[in-house]
């Protein structure tokens, strides 16, 4: 396991600098002038003199490969800073980091609460009211823009339940992050619930309706798998074989997608923080990339990067638990 283990981090290592390499190189595809884009933050077109100045201050005019080793030390040790704020790259991880973590942490608890024990309920009563209900709500949530729910909520709970008074748990702030009240960093006060619930909600609606029917689909496709059946022919009771052989094994897939997902909640839930204007990574990075903010777009993109890698090392990482017959493959291996 501990070969296993350092192979795949090995792996993570190789990935992270590749994905690094490739934003680098896609950065100098932009449309525009980076100098004239920071000379020019008033909107005012610059003097040649201004902009060739920015140049040699942030060694514009050296060669590629010059920049691109500076540029990687910089954002490994999170030592540059922003282009257009001035800002050091550790601060601003600092500061959006624990708020796109606590999203994406309540975000994927709804997903698991809510998608995963309607993926059961609607597999064990298959071809029942629940299950139908379950299935149409799965489809309908699926198939709304997040951006197009995110605006409609906020409007509902944030104007006008205010507008017309209805009971306050039904009224929600429409914009911002709260007090910022967290016990033990991850959990909301009172006061903070208020601000988290409905971004939370919203940025975890598309993949808990995938997680329900994948649940669903998951726990079919168990239920008639030889060792339930013969686990069933012993005699067990039926609780006992659901959870111990059915929803086990259909747990994997659900467990990959979660692991997944959890990656990319911290780090593109761009629409939802722009909506709710919650100050998390992913509008952090589509605001600088808008402005050939190079250091930031780098550091930001490689924090997000390993965070999903180490999800995803996370998620192979369980399959040994969920399964007996993967944990035997991964010791030979």
């Amino acid at each position: 396991m501990g070969t296993y283990l350092l192979r795949r981090i090995g792996q993570l290592l190789l990935t992270l600098l590749g994905g690094f390499t490739l934003l680098f190189l896609l950065f100098f595809a932009l449309p525009g002038d980076t100098a004239e884009l920071i000379a020019g933050g008033n909107g005012r077109t610059p003097p040649p003199s201004v902009v060739e100045n920015v140049r040699i201050k942030y060694h514009l005019n050296d060669p590629l490969y010059q920049q691109y080793a500076r540029s990687l030390w910089e954002t490994v040790t999170l030592s540059g800073e922003s282009f257009q704020t001035k800002e050091r790259v550790s601060s601003t991880v600092a500061e959006r980091l624990p708020n796109s973590l606590r999203l994406a942490f309540w975000a994927l608890l709804i997903e698991i609460s809510v998608g995963v024990s309607s993926g059961i309920l609607s597999a064990r009563r298959r071809n029942s009211i629940a299950d139908a209900v379950t299935t149409t709500a799965a489809v309908v949530a699926g198939a709304i823009p997040v951006f197009v729910l995110a605006f409609l909520l906020k409007q509902l709970t944030g104007v006008y339940a205010f507008q017309h008074n209805w009971p306050d748990w039904l009224r929600f702030p429409p914009l911002g992050i709260g007090p910022d009240e967290w016990i033990l960093g991850i959990i909301p006060s009172t006061n903070e619930f208020e601000y988290v619930l409905q971004p939370a909600f919203v940025l975890a609606s598309v993949s808990t309706a995938i997680i329900a029917r994948l649940t669903r689909t998951s726990m079919l496709e168990a239920a008639t798998a030889e060792h339930v059946r013969t686990a069933r022919s012993k005699g067990l009771k039926e609780g006992v074989v659901q959870r111990k052989h059915v929803l086990r094994n259909a747990l994997i897939p659900v467990v990959t997608y979660l692991g997944v997902d959890f990656g990319t909640l911290v780090g593109f839930a761009v629409l939802t923080e722009t909506v709710f204007d919650w100050p998390g990574l992913g509008s952090r990075v589509a605001r600088a990339a808008g402005k050939h903010d190079l250091p930031v777009v780098l550091a930001l993109s490689l924090v997000v990067m390993a965070i999903y890698g180490i999800a995803s090392l996370a998620v192979d990482m369980s399959y040994a638990f969920l399964d007996p017959r993967i944990r035997s493959e991964v010791k030979k291996s």
